[in-house]
């Protein structure tokens, strides 16, 4: 019997009963036709999972008993923070969903010289809803306890300038050195700068140098923006963490 994983923005605790929220209750009621007592697996984001079951099913609304909670050992050991120029629709969704199943810690949206897309505060607001939510469903699927954060988009200039404490790399295939001249991150800490679909400038590239950004290649071939997050952290995984 497939048993679905669910996530639900709940303080969730072992041997509790919490009402089901609208989309899950959508999700499980609705599209799977799930009925009482049909076992779920539940998780709030904050690490770690639950079982429970379906309670209470009604026409509009249902509970859920929560069992037991089972500790996940499936988090990277390096916190990635990925700092991915914004690209549009499909191509920024994929980048997020991807780089979740592939283990990043946090993905920080940048505004690049090269970047497309101008949105107001309000847009940008929904769009950030939205990839966060694309996080959520990608952590679902991909067994993760924790759903890493989609921050709000700032200047690329000022997410370098202040990130510190962390080896430093840009995706660049200028001057790039490869991934196996670099020591382990002593705090396994690390920011990638990743461009938009027509790359980083000369003068963005520089900046990043000027903060500690070294380029690093990840092969002879260019990726696009929205595969380059999941093969990049599929070799640090790779170089230093649990692949």
């Amino acid at each position: 019997m497939r048993i679905p994983r669910i996530y639900v923005d709940l303080p969730l605790a072992e041997h509790s009963t919490f009402d089901l929220p609208d989309g899950a209750f959508q999700h499980c009621c609705k599209v799977l036709r799930l009925k009482d007592d049909h076992p779920i697996i539940v998780f709030n984001g904050l690490g770690g999972q639950y079982h429970a079951k379906l309670a209470n099913v009604q026409k509009r609304s249902a509970q859920i008993a929560v069992e037991n909670f089972v500790t996940l050992d499936n988090e990277s050991p390096l916190k990635v923070t990925i700092g991915q120029s914004i690209s549009r629709g499909e191509r920024m969704d994929y980048a997020v969903q991807k780089a979740v199943e592939a283990g990043v810690y946090r993905i920080q949206p940048l505004f690049s010289e090269r970047c497309e897309v101008r949105l107001n505060d309000a847009r940008l607001e929904k769009r950030v809803q939205h990839w966060q939510q694309v996080a959520i469903s990608a952590a679902e699927q991909s067994g993760r306890g924790v759903v890493p954060e989609v921050c709000f988009p700032i200047p690329l200039e000022e997410w370098v300038v202040n990130c510190n404490d962390m080896l430093k790399l840009t995706l660049h295939h200028h001057s790039a050195r490869p991934l196996q001249d670099f020591s382990e991150p002593k705090n396994q800490q690390i920011a990638l700068l990743i461009g938009p679909e027509g790359g980083l400038s000369e003068d963005e590239v520089r900046f990043a140098q000027q903060h500690e950004f070294t380029a690093i290649a990840l092969g002879p071939r260019v990726l696009r923006t929205e595969t380059a997050p999941v093969v990049a952290l599929t070799a640090l995984n790779m170089r230093w963490g649990d692949i």
